[in-house]
């Protein structure tokens, strides 16, 4: 083994990194369901989830760069050796892989009446709307999978700058490092904070917009926010990182603690109004009872049914208005009895 390669242990910061790595995994596991059990990932800002997606990417390259030299000596070391020295950056590629299954979550769950144009056609005859579904994307749907193709390219072309640096200039140490990969590096952790600080920018915009929560967890937010400050101190005891590589951290965790705030509010104002997390009314609609009205036959399309009603219903009836049999030329323009009023009509009838 070369002396470049001894392990630094630190059993304070080993313990931390795996509690780090549980409670992540726990805490994004509610955000997951949230959305899965809801079958909708409505109340998310697509550019909220591009922006976190590629902040989470470029920290995770970062500190890769950052402790590449410790990567290189898992050639050289046991297993649970290996696993010790890059815990940080596996716990990264942790965050990342977590937040990028929200993206992959709300595009599979995207709700499919925000999708697609819907229009209300009317139709002929006083006839009722028809509701016709186009094959013409919504804006919103058009937007998330733009962002969508951003993520892929994004994490893409990084991946490949970093490797393409790292392979051209060998790091000796953890320490020590090319002024290429010091600069991507930094690189790397400014754009990480800056998409960190901006990520939560347009969520909080748009849950103001719709004053509801949404398909945001709130539980999710309530391990997040303070966890932020462990996960701070977890990365900083790393050996080889620099404020580069926890910047993102902190400033996320901070916009995500006034996100949780407007949650909160927003949840107690949909039990004032009695609405849940979508806008829907916690008790559904009364139900009244069906017109007594003649059904249509077996097989009749409902509009010719509904056609069919329509001819068969006189709005006089509905007035108080009598009906005077079937008008004809022979009809008198004075009423008369039941009697004449039949004889009228069957004459009346037989003369069309």
């Amino acid at each position: 083994m070369s002396g470049t390669c001894e392990i630094h242990h630190d059993a304070t910061a080993n313990a931390l990194t795996v509690f780090m790595c549980i409670g992540i995994t726990i805490s994004y596991l509610p955000q997951h369901w949230r959305i899965i059990s809801a079958k909708s990932s409505e109340g998310f800002s697509p550019w909220f989830l591009l922006l976190g997606s590629t902040s989470s990417a470029s920290a995770m390259l970062n500190i890769f760069v950052m402790q590449w030299g410790l990567v290189r000596c898992c050639r050289e070391l046991p297993f649970g050796s290996c696993i010790e020295s890059i815990a940080g950056a596996l716990q990264l590629v942790l965050v990342w892989i977590l937040f990028v299954l929200i993206l992959v979550l709300y595009m599979i769950y995207y709700p499919p009446h925000l999708k697609y144009v819907e229009l209300d056609v009317d139709l002929p005859n006083d006839l009722p709307p028809q509701h016709i579904k186009t094959p013409v994307k919504r804006e919103g749907w058009k937007l998330s999978i733009t962002l969508t193709w951003a993520v892929c390219i994004h994490i893409a072309l990084i991946t490949f700058v970093t490797f393409l640096l790292l392979s051209t200039n060998p790091t000796p140490d953890e320490t020590h490092r090319s002024r290429q990969l010091e600069l991507w590096a930094t690189f790397l952790g400014v754009s990480s904070a800056l998409l960190a600080a901006l990520q939560y920018a347009p969520q909080i915009a748009h849950t103001w917009s719709l004053k509801l929560v949404g398909a945001l967890s709130i539980p999710m937010m309530f391990i997040q926010t303070p966890g932020a400050i462990l996960m701070v101190l977890s990365i900083a005891l790393r050996p080889g990182t620099n404020w580069t590589t926890w910047i993102s951290y902190a400033v996320a965790g901070v916009m995500q603690g006034i996100l949780l705030v407007m949650c909160i509010i927003f949840r107690a104002r949909q039990h004032t109004l009695g609405i849940d997390d979508f806008g829907r009314p916690l008790t559904p609609p009364p139900s009244y009872p069906a017109s007594q009205e003649a059904e249509a036959p077996a097989g009749t399309p409902a509009v010719e049914a509904a056609v069919g009603d329509a001819v068969h219903a006189d709005v006089r009836s509905t007035h108080g208005v009598d009906l005077v049999g079937e008008v004809g030329e022979e009809t008198p323009l004075l009423r008369e009895g039941a009697s004449g009023k039949r004889r009228m009509g069957w004459w009346a009838w037989l003369g069309r």
